[in-house]
């Protein structure tokens, strides 16, 4: 399942959905890589408006706060499975904004990382939940979230995997966020899987190292 992605840094403060628009001069292109634990720009509604607070990717284990476990919630049992339920039904739910995602097949052996890069939208919107933990001995709180997965659709699942992030339609942001009144049946389906789109999916590739030669006398670099 997915544990990495990569997002722009100049949407780091992004609150709505970006349709196209001229890159500006002073806009920020890098592209961020974010991992399990990495500290996310999570869009959530506080206030009766939108705003981006950073969480940790990964719910503090029960007894090893350090530890991110769980990093993912089933929608099928996101109301009911006793780590998500209560910050569903609170409405502690918020989007993280994606450039592209990855994906490994769930088969024994080494992980091979793919890369899943939508085809005409400029962003995906993953939905997430997120609760606020009173660690004993930090100085303040730890905000934490985890990702919302979905059945796979037909392309992830030939990697083979079963699951991937559920993102969410621009139209249902509003439900999502608490923004808009909607039982939370209504919140439940806007978790659906995204399918008849033009993605594509590549394997990972990472850069080379060059192999150090033996050194010499004449050639002593090898030896540092």
């Amino acid at each position: 399942m997915c544990g990495k992605f990569t997002a722009k840094a100049s949407w780091t403060e992004i609150v709505d959905f970006i349709w196209s628009a001229p890159v500006a001069e002073e806009e920020d292109q890098r592209a961020l890589t974010y991992r399990v634990m990495s500290d996310l720009p999570v869009i959530v509604r506080d206030a009766e408006e939108r705003c981006v607070i950073r969480m940790r990717w990964g719910f503090p284990h029960p007894d090893k706060w350090r530890v991110p476990q769980p990093i993912h919630a089933r929608s099928e049992t996101i109301d009911t499975t006793k780590a998500f339920a209560q910050a569903f039904r609170d409405g502690q739910r918020g989007i993280v904004l994606m450039k592209n995602f990855n994906e490994a097949p769930d088969v024994e052996g080494p992980t091979i990382q793919h890369v899943i890069t939508p085809g005409d939208a400029p962003m995906l919107a993953a939905a997430f939940v997120w609760r606020r933990y009173d660690i004993p001995g930090l100085s303040g709180p730890l905000f934490a979230c985890v990702l919302v997965t979905v059945p796979a659709n037909p392309l992830i699942a030939t990697l083979p995997t079963d699951r991937m992030p559920a993102f969410l339609a621009h139209e249902d942001w509003g439900i999502w966020l608490g923004e808009r009144p909607a039982g939370l049946d209504k919140v439940k389906a806007c978790l659906k899987t995204v399918e008849g789109v033009r993605w594509t999916m590549r394997r990972e590739e990472h850069a080379k190292t060059a192999k150090r030669g033996k050194p010499t006398v004449s050639d002593p670099t090898g030896l540092f």
